[in-house]
């Protein structure tokens, strides 16, 4: 760990949880541990031995009693243990926390100074070793989403840690989410440590983008800090066209196509509050409103009824919010996605541009681009992939975790 963090730690808690309790796996379920995968799945646990409560502290133990790993026990989720650590003599104790999101603060450092960030994420739960911890980070202001039973078990010491990282931020929890209901945890929001300052505030991304955050209101932990790339190359195929930012939230996409030189940029969006933060956003980096009209609808009828009036766009954003929890809601969530983008696809100019993005995890990059295709072809479209989208380097994809890459995107002209 480096240097400058060490002296910090004398204020971390040095709390432990007793590790008396196991899980045993059935035969040849061990394969994927072996290969570093954090998630144990209730089919693979032969036996418990003790008896672990939710969020307890357990070893994993192969059928014939080889060592594996260190993780937590959740007694009334599909996947039973979620892994800490893969080192024998590592425990989980007040310093594995603290050394943790140390890495994990170090490691974003040079994208931070690179990109000139003020909101970024500090932890990405799984591929940064933390199962269910996620961390934003907006200006002096530390949003937590606690989404496990091991995250739940150790809130106080993350917290501990957190101050001792950033000692003048606010820490505020949203894991106001339905996914802890499977964990057996009851939804939660509010305020964890320090004061929080008056809403909203301003984070800066891309070297001076300005963009306005909603924290205790806002989606997820107030913003899609994963969309940062795309946002600016977005702006990269705005000059002088028509634009139709699809499901614009508060108006990020919009922002860079504007910048980008846009001659007419249409948000869309069924929030009034935030559509209200879009046009905030525009006029908070200085750009020419004139250019931009904020519409509150439901996009899939607003789709339908540009398509009936004979509207077309020269670029279409669509960046929908996730249509799959589950793999019961995955063919419909596949339905839903071919339909916005043959739609799409129905109203861009021969030679326009969509960025299209899937954020379901469930839904694969190859079968993401099968859907793209098959919309093309029933919008009797002919259409070329320019260039694949994914999240933001701050939300990394552990090599051991292929679900940590959630999001996916295309660039697609159509002729």
């Amino acid at each position: 760990m480096p240097s400058h963090t060490l002296e910090l730690w004398p204020f971390i808690s040095k709390a432990t949880i007793s590790m008396t309790a196991a899980i045993y796996l059935t035969a040849g379920r061990e394969k994927s541990l072996l290969r570093r995968h954090p998630w144990v799945f209730s089919r693979a646990v032969e036996r418990v031995e003790g008896q672990p409560n939710a969020g307890d502290t357990i070893n994993i133990y192969s059928h014939n009693g080889k060592w594996l790993a260190r993780g937590f026990y959740s007694p009334q989720s599909q996947i039973r243990a979620r892994v800490w650590t893969f080192d024998q003599d590592e425990t989980i104790d007040g310093d594995f926390f603290y050394r943790r999101l140390a890495r994990a603060k170090d490691g974003r450092q040079p994208l931070i100074e690179e990109q000139g960030l003020t909101g970024y994420r500090l932890c990405a739960a799984e591929s940064d070793g933390l199962p269910g911890v996620t961390i934003d980070v907006y200006a002096n202001v530390l949003v937590c989403q606690l989404l496990s039973t091991g995250a739940e078990r150790w809130r106080p010491v993350i917290v501990e840690a957190l101050q001792a990282l950033y000692p003048d931020a606010c820490i505020y929890e949203r894991s106001d989410v339905a996914v802890r209901k499977k964990e057996g945890l009851k939804e939660r929001k509010g305020l964890l440590a320090g004061t929080l300052p008056p809403q909203p505030l301003v984070i800066e991304e891309n070297n001076g983008v300005r963009i306005l955050i909603d924290v205790e209101q806002g989606h997820k932990t107030g913003f899609y800090l994963d969309q940062r790339d795309n946002r600016r190359i977005a702006g990269r195929y705005c000059k002088d066209k028509r634009v139709l930012n699809c499901f614009s939230y508060t108006g990020g996409f919009g922002v860079y196509a504007l910048q980008g030189g846009a001659k007419e940029v249409i948000n869309a969006d069924v929030s009034e509050s935030a559509l209200a933060l879009a046009q905030q956003n525009a006029e908070l980096n200085g750009l020419d409103l004139s250019r931009a009209r904020f519409e509150q609808a439901d996009v899939f009828k607003l789709l339908r009824e540009y398509r009936e009036q004979g509207e077309r766009f020269d670029v279409i954003v669509l960046d929908p919010p996730k249509f799959a929890e589950n793999k019961a809601q995955l063919n419909g969530a596949c339905r839903g996605y071919k339909d916005i983008n043959m739609l799409a696809f129905q109203l861009l100019n021969p030679g326009g541009i969509l960025l299209t993005f899937s954020c379901s995890g469930l839904l694969t990059a190859d079968l993401f681009q099968k859907i793209v295709a098959d919309a093309a072809l029933d919008a009797g479209r002919d259409a070329q992939i320019l260039e694949r989208l994914n999240q933001a380097a701050d939300h990394p994809i552990g090599t051991a975790y292929p679900e940590g890459h959630y999001l996916k995107g295309l660039v697609v002209k159509a002729w």
